[in-house]
């Protein structure tokens, strides 16, 4: 009989959470979506969010100032990341909403965290959009057919064919991501599969043979001192940012819970054998002064080498891979401002769904400060793609940091009985998450040391903190934050 109503007991608080739950889905807004990316779009989401313009544009620069020890700030840099998305991993199986880190925000520390938090996510897309488009127009200024065209006009060309795919149906968002990660895959796989027969047959590039001796020859792993090397993980953390992807677009698949683990843990080892893997035999191919910033460092491999357009081809490759991530930015923030507009903490008209089940608003409205960057490539083209990139990274850390601190709060409620944890568990957590919180408490400090660029991305924070802190209480104020019901 006891047992009878144990499980009685157990059923009906079963029922009440699934109520629950389904009430803050209706609050959210996530029951407005069309549940259209199937479990393949997921897993291609999924890597095309760990491979992107950081890795493909961004490595090259890293490379000639950092010297070969790159590798180490790709490997140490990349597991963090790991346990940030392990710990988001963990968040999405607790609880799956399109509102992503920004709703857990709200469930663990209340709506200031989410708007804070939503805000910052919000800023790093918005600014990793302009690294986007500038990336896109430099990768088309390869092309001599285009050199003669202004850098800021093929950034707004850009942003305009990305925007016009955003705003079609998940379905086709999906499908188009699916297909970018594929490229995006079959190119770096190709790079492998060529880089490491040519160094296995020591086939001589540009006169010099391949192999550890170019490193030897060249300065040693660290050519420029270890401080270089230090003040590049910025920028190598900026690389791995977009990985937290797959935790929103799991509010838009029909079964999160069988997906999503093996979307997650597959994203170790293509951070091991695609960033830590590429960057290694780049090193070990080519001298760290024949990269450049201006280039990226596969495009420079393949002219090397003398494969009659292959660099041609890889040029195509990274600018589908900055489309790409353009793409799944405009995504992203349409959802986090959707989830926000219904809470009352971001303009009513991010809120706004278009009948193909697209969040319209807060897609146009990070679009269109996207425009700023097209300004900076007029204004000042060369420094356009590291000026975004700073600033962007300050969102970036404010994302990892609030996901690693609701994992930690679900940890603690789940040890004083409040939850259940789900069956995929943060691994080593909460250690695992206080670790990577001190990983990026480190980067902000080596970020304000990063003289001029790094120490006025921080400087910003002057600004950027008083202005979301009078947000907040500006709508407050308004009784905004209340009105979640009547959006």
């Amino acid at each position: 009989m006891s047992q009878s109503v144990s499980q009685n007991d157990s059923s009906s608080e079963s029922h009440a959470a699934n109520g629950s739950s389904a009430a803050r889905s209706r609050r959210e807004g996530d029951d407005a979506y069309r549940k259209g990316l199937t479990p393949r779009h997921i897993r291609m989401i999924a890597i095309g969010g760990a491979i992107g313009t950081g890795l493909f544009l961004g490595a090259g620069g890293r490379i000639a100032t950092a010297g070969p020890a790159l590798v180490v700030a790709y490997a140490v840099t990349g597991l963090f990341a790991f346990f940030m998305l392990r710990a988001m991993g963990e968040l999405v199986l607790h609880r799956p909403t399109s509102g992503s880190f920004v709703s857990y925000a709200r469930e663990m520390y209340g709506d200031k965290l989410a708007f804070v938090a939503g805000w910052m996510y919000w800023i790093q897309w918005a600014l990793a959009s302009i690294v986007d488009v500038t990336a896109a127009a430099i990768y088309v200024h390869y092309w001599s057919f285009f050199t003669s065209v202004p850098q800021w006009l093929l950034a707004f060309a850009a942003l305009t064919i990305v925007l016009t795919i955003n705003l079609l149906s998940v379905k086709f968002f999906g499908e188009l991501e699916f297909w970018f990660a594929i490229i995006k895959v079959g190119a770096l796989v190709t790079f492998l599969l060529v880089g490491s027969m040519v160094l296995a047959f020591q086939y001589p590039i540009s006169g010099a043979r391949p192999g550890l001796h170019l490193i030897a020859d060249h300065g040693g792993w660290l050519p420029n001192g270890m401080l270089p090397l230090v003040l590049v993980v910025v920028g190598v953390t900026f690389a791995y940012s977009g990985i937290e992807l797959v935790g929103i677009a799991a509010g838009e698949t029909k079964d999160p819970v069988a997906v999503m683990p093996k979307a997650v843990n597959s994203i170790l080892w293509r951070i091991a054998v695609f960033y830590v893997g590429s960057v290694l035999l780049l090193v070990l191919l080519l001298p760290n002064n024949m990269y450049s910033a201006s280039e990226s460092p596969f495009v420079t491999f393949f002219d090397r080498i003398g494969i009659p357009s292959a660099g041609n081809v890889m040029n195509f490759v990274v600018l589908t891979a900055a489309l790409s991530s353009l793409n799944a930015g405009l995504y992203s923030t349409g959802r986090i401002l959707r989830s926000m507009a219904m809470k009352g903490a971001a303009p009513r008209f991010t809120a706004k769904m278009s009948q193909a089940g697209v969040p319209i608003g807060g897609v146009i409205l990070t679009a269109f400060v996207t425009l700023i960057g097209v300004g900076l490539n007029y204004i000042v083209p060369s420094e356009a793609f590291e000026i975004a990139i700073n600033v962007s990274a300050l969102g970036v850390l404010s994302t990892w940091s609030v996901i690693c601190l609701c994992q930690i709060k679900l940890h603690s409620r789940a040890r004083r009985g409040e939850v259940a944890r789900p069956a995929f568990k943060a691994p080593g957590s909460p250690y695992t998450s206080y670790a990577t919180l001190g990983f990026l408490a480190c980067i902000l400090g080596l970020m304000a040391i990063d003289y001029p660029i790094g120490t006025y991305t921080v400087s910003s924070l002057v600004i950027i903190v008083p202005a979301l802190t009078l947000g907040w209480y500006a709508i407050k104020r308004s009784g905004r934050s209340e009105s979640a019901e009547s959006l």
